[in-house]
């Protein structure tokens, strides 16, 4: 009989690759600083409403501030960085293939922070799944590089680099808080640099849609507090490294969930692509003894 916590990677990834959807429906209306100072902000007090009403355990000052500066890095300006580079040229196709490096940054400096040890099968299933989002998103990159330009390219390398790096600072100095009381200061650190960056380089204009209104409840109640309880929850059971090699179904999920919504076709050699990132990712979590 399969366990609950079995199906938790799967969720994750469904729920994850969903954000991509709401982003595409909010971000014709909001400019992405404010959209996601609201977005996390919102989050916050649900979630502090949500430690009130169970009593949830307390953090001290010190695990406050590590579980402040590891959503500041993981939500602010992993999320900050793509939006941004989207908003000003970056397609998303090659904001995925950026993304795909995220898995092989997280592995390599897991193992010098965490020393945790990634072996050939798992480094392996990691490249493998690198190989499988490339050929995903490959029909996507047309002329992509011709309107990059290197502001969008750097924003959307240093919101990976902070994803990686959150997530092992997470992992190293917030595991032991309680899920609610940590998710609830991760928010407090991540509205905050985000309020201050739609303070300092936006107009903070908003064009009330009901794409907006749905975008931002699917994002806050979703992915904001759904997806990452679940992503809170597999950094404290498992390797960092095999965590975020899940990532690597994202753009095939993604890019399934924008077929019927977008009309977006799906090509043999994307299909392909999904099965290629689905075995290395199969690889890349698997144990020794498997």
């Amino acid at each position: 009989m399969t366990s609950p916590t079995s199906l938790v990677p799967a969720l994750f990834v469904v729920l994850w690759a969903t954000g991509f959807i709401g982003a595409r429906y909010a971000m014709p209306w909001a400019e992405p600083f404010s959209f996601l100072a609201v977005r996390f902000g919102l989050t916050m007090l649900i979630i502090g409403g949500i430690v009130v009403a169970t009593g949830a355990r307390r953090a001290d000052w010190r695990g406050a501030a590590h579980a402040a500066f590891a959503g500041a890095l993981m939500h602010g300006v992993y999320l900050g960085g793509t939006f941004w580079a989207i908003r000003h040229g970056m397609t998303a196709g090659f904001s995925a293939l950026i993304v795909g490096l995220q898995p092989l940054i997280t592995a390599l400096v897991a193992g010098m922070a965490l020393g945790e040890r990634v072996d050939t099968r798992n480094w392996l299933g990691l490249g493998l799944g690198f190989v499988g989002v490339v050929i995903v998103i490959w029909p996507k990159l047309g002329a992509a590089t011709d309107a990059l330009t290197p502001a969008a390219l750097g924003a959307m390398v240093f919101g990976v680099v902070a994803m990686s790096v959150g997530t092992i600072w997470q992992k190293r100095f917030v595991g032991g808080l309680d899920l609610v009381t940590g998710s609830f200061w991760q928010y407090v650190g991540a509205t905050g640099l985000m309020a201050a960056m739609s303070l300092l380089l936006e107009t903070r204009t908003f064009v009330l849609t009901g794409e907006l209104v749905f975008a931002l409840v699917w994002l806050v109640l979703v992915l904001s507090i759904g997806a990452i309880f679940l992503l809170m929850y597999l950094i404290r059971e498992g390797s960092v490294a095999k965590v975020s090699s899940l990532f690597y179904l994202v753009p095939a999920v993604t890019a399934l969930m924008a077929w019927p919504l977008f009309g977006e076709t799906l090509t043999l050699v994307q299909i392909a692509g999904m099965a290629v990132a689905t075995a290395g990712v199969a690889l890349a979590t698997s144990s020794r003894d498997a």
